[in-house]
């Protein structure tokens, strides 16, 4: 009856020694909890990822450096940096330096053309005999193709001669031309002489205003190649 008794209690007295060589903490234990002796859960270990940077957070995919932004253009090998070709614009319009003739004459003083006098007078005698002077002389200095402008008055039932002399220039011609607004300019008479001077009726064949009226005109010089020239408006 003793033995019996005595064997529940020597296991109970043996039960604390066996448990107590054992190194794992009672997991029930609330005082293991936030001691960071507990491994077997979760609590006393790091979060995986708390605390950590995530995964591209606060540096977004090229967020403050834009693709070729505050980048210097590439430098050719010791030189500077190389300019945008500018188009070529002649090329694109058709040519290069322009060429094209026409405008207006630049006016001079008739003073200018001083070495024209004797043939202006030469020209008087024999195309304008008979017929006085309208107004004073008029002379323009004159590129390839420009025209020089002289307005005057057409007296009705009057007749009007023109005549001109060049200096350097290959041809020249004369017109007179009907300015009344709001019609459009009309070429009542023109030359047909060629070379560096010319007449607009010469020789008894003035142009007569047919009308009885008068109105505004002007003489219009034209000349092909470059020289200066000296006009004067007869009438009779």
């Amino acid at each position: 009856m003793r033995i019996s008794l005595l064997a529940p209690v020597t296991l109970l007295s043996l039960l604390p020694l066996a448990c107590g060589g054992s190194d794992q903490p009672d997991p029930n234990d609330p005082s293991q909890f936030g001691s960071g002796q507990y491994q077997g859960g979760q609590y006393g270990q790091q979060q995986p990822g708390y605390g950590q940077q995530q995964p591209g957070y606060g540096q977004q995919p090229g967020y403050g450096q834009q693709p070729g932004y505050g980048q210097q253009p590439q430098q050719p090998a010791g030189g500077q940096p190389t300019a945008p070709a500018t188009p070529d614009l002649g090329g694109i319009l058709g040519g290069g330096a322009s060429t094209s003739s026409g405008g207006t004459a630049s006016p001079i003083a008739p003073a200018a053309v001083a070495a024209a006098t004797p043939v202006m007078t030469a020209l008087a005698a024999s195309e304008v005999s008979g017929m006085s002077p309208e107004g004073g002389a008029f002379a323009a200095q004159f590129q390839d193709g420009q025209t020089f402008e002289q307005p005057f008055n057409i007296q009705p039932g009057k007749c009007y001669s023109v005549i001109a002399a060049g200096l350097g220039i290959q041809n020249l011609s004369i017109q007179i031309v009907a300015q009344q607004a709001p019609l459009p300019p009309v070429t009542l008479a023109q030359s047909n002489t060629s070379g560096a001077n010319a007449t607009l009726g010469g020789k008894g064949q003035c142009f007569k205003n047919p009308l009885p009226i008068g109105g505004p005109a002007k003489v219009i010089l034209r000349a092909q190649g470059a020289g200066a020239a000296i006009g004067q408006i007869y009438v009779k």
